[in-house]
């Protein structure tokens, strides 16, 4: 007799394990889907405001680099109007 509840109990727990099993399937709820489009946004967020951060890095640096090369052609101006006389 304990033979046949022991195997009525692993048969329990065995039907148990597939029923949650299967509640971890791909059938999210509405929060679950709105958590993802929130992660979905949040991650768009954060590249758009890495890829204007690299934007105006750019921007710097070349601003940066014409105003060197402004200053030396004013400097080389400079030394050829002072050579001269």
């Amino acid at each position: 007799m304990s033979k046949k509840i022991s195997m009525l109990l692993i048969a329990a727990a065995l039907g148990l394990t597939t029923v949650t099993l299967s509640a971890c399937g791909d059938n999210d709820g509405p929060a679950e889907e709105a958590g993802e489009n929130i992660d979905n946004a949040a991650d768009n967020a954060s590249d758009a405001a890495d890829d204007a951060a690299d934007n105006v890095s750019d921007a710097a640096d070349d601003a940066a680099d014409s105003t060197e090369d402004a200053a030396d052609d004013t400097a080389d101006e400079l030394d050829d109007a002072t050579d001269n006389n």
